[in-house]
């Protein structure tokens, strides 16, 4: 019983190979039935709970493995006679909330999906009531896993067929006809168009904005598709908001909203086309909170720029904590202010992931676009955009990403080993290029440049999970090489290529 899934654990996700072709397969029918099964085990567990009274919810996005994966976890969940809905397509977000809806009230929920990755990927998020599962839940599942036994399983109970997605668009429905002042068509002055990725955010256009009046004329790449044929689904892809800009500009929309596979992320598009996307969503998810919570923290992840803290502290009058990367990280952190004593309303990534504590610290994208668009609605009735919420956000003149990979078998260690030195050099040299340290730091080693040639910050960390070092750097003056060029040099001393 030589099993090891500890490859299939992606920090609170499970991820890997479903589909044949030039990787092996490593995620298929025999490890979705033991992780499902494990699952169970674990519910029963923690909640106390009888096996056979849980009731756990199955959903998708429409990569081209959902379909087998799904039979496949449902297998593994009905050979223990629990009670199963099967959601059919589906947004992580809603799983989650098939444990809260009255009409469902499940233990568990499992959404199948591996956001923007390649298709051939697939994956695994699992819920309870209490939110997505942690890194240290997922290791606990797969070392069951490792452990079960399945040449016996049959299915015994056939899964229930619920329209999860109905109940879901209804309650985002009802948030903005409550919100825009209770009319029934409180969209019906407002062109929005959408940009689903062929992923499972389709829905977004069809039951929510349309039935509520809005024109999505111009909306685009509803339909699931898992080969995504058009662009990948992922707000961060340069191609993808390039695409929903275009369509925005073309149909002479108010706003263009663009969702990742499964609907967890999301950015926008105003009407004079500014990209609301990576500094600007974390701005924009901040500033519709910051009349009803003034000073509230709210925390981001690592590599968030110098002028997003000053608009979120000079012109929101919030507080900004920027933590690690992971979106799990910056909500744990969140909650962890919380149960202190600080209020943090917010916690958010800058690849989209916005989780509001007011929406049960659920990272949800269509949850923030329903935000947007009751701002957009409200706005509309003034005869202004969105464009004048981010109006004092500065954006930085340059930005890049570099990705070095670490040539050591032991690249966590070495990578510690590797910051540990970058510090020391900042102390001891970095004063003749104008560097200083950024402290705290909570994650890599952030540095501060000011001289009479380029002003700016870069980032050196590891990577969540690869044998890679991530370096980020923006500047307001000069040019990012400027920085990379003092970085190279000193990189040239190690395994980091």
């Amino acid at each position: 019983m030589n099993r090891d899934y500890s490859k299939l654990q992606n920090g609170s996700d499970i991820r890997g190979v479903a589909l044949p072709g030039d990787e092996e397969v490593n995620l298929g029918r025999e490890e979705a039935i033991r992780l499902s099964i494990a699952f169970v085990r674990w519910l029963s567990e923690k909640h106390r709970k009888d096996e056979s009274k849980i009731k756990i919810s199955v959903g998708h996005d429409s990569r081209l493995t959902a379909q087998s994966l799904k039979e496949a976890v449902i297998l593994g969940l009905s050979a223990d006679g629990i009670d199963v809905l099967d959601c059919g397509l589906a947004s992580t977000p809603a799983m989650f909330m098939s444990t809260l809806f009255e009409e469902y009230k499940c233990d568990g929920a499992i959404m199948i999906t591996a956001s923007h990755l390649p298709q051939n990927r697939n994956g695994f998020k699992y819920f309870d009531n209490k939110g997505g599962l942690n890194k240290e839940d997922i290791t606990a599942i797969i070392k069951m896993a490792e452990q079960i036994d399945i040449c016996d399983v049959k299915e015994i109970k056939a899964a229930q067929k619920a329209d999860l997605m109905s109940t879901y668009s209804e309650y985002l429905r009802e948030k903005i006809i409550k919100e825009t002042g209770g009319n029934d068509m409180p969209l019906r002055d407002l062109k929005i168009v959408v940009d689903a990725g062929n992923g499972a955010g389709g829905f977004y256009a069809e039951n929510i904005l349309k039935p509520l009046g809005a024109d999505i004329t111009g909306s685009q790449f509803l339909e699931p598709d898992g080969t995504f044929p058009n662009h990948q689904p992922n707000p961060e892809n340069k191609e993808a908001m390039k695409s929903i800009y275009k369509a925005v500009k073309d149909n002479n929309a108010d706003l263009g909203l663009i969702f990742d596979t499964d609907v967890d992320r999301s950015s926008a598009v105003d009407a004079k086309g500014r990209e609301i996307n990576r500094n600007a969503i974390v701005a924009m998810a901040a500033a519709l909170i910051a009349k009803e919570h003034p000073g509230t923290t709210v925390v981001t992840d690592s590599i968030t720029s110098d002028q997003l803290t000053e608009y979120l502290e000079n012109c929101l009058g919030l507080r900004h904590l920027r933590f690690k990367r992971g979106y799990k990280n910056v909500i744990n952190k969140a909650k962890e202010l919380n149960e202190q004593g600080i209020d943090s309303q917010l916690a958010i990534e800058t690849s989209g992931h916005a989780a509001y504590k007011e929406n049960y610290f659920l990272d949800d994208g269509a949850y923030l676009a329903t935000k947007i668009v009751i701002k957009a609605a409200q706005l509309k009735k003034s005869g202004v955009g969105l464009d004048v919420i981010l109006g004092s956000l500065e954006e930085p003149k340059e930005a890049i990403e570099k990705r070095f990979s670490i040539d050591r078998e032991d690249f966590a260690s070495y990578g510690d080993f590797v910051l540990e030195k970058l510090t020391e050099w900042v102390i001891e040299e970095g004063t003749a290029s104008g560097a200083s340290l950024v402290l705290p730091s909570y994650e890599g080693v952030r540095i501060n440049f000011d001289n009479e040639k380029v002003k700016g910050w870069c980032l050196l960390r590891k990577s969540l999970h690869d044998p890679k070092m991530p370096l980020n750097i923006e500047v307001t003056k000069g040019s990012c090489d400027d920085i990379l060029e003092l970085i190279l040099v000193f990189l040239k001393s190690f395994d980091v290529h």
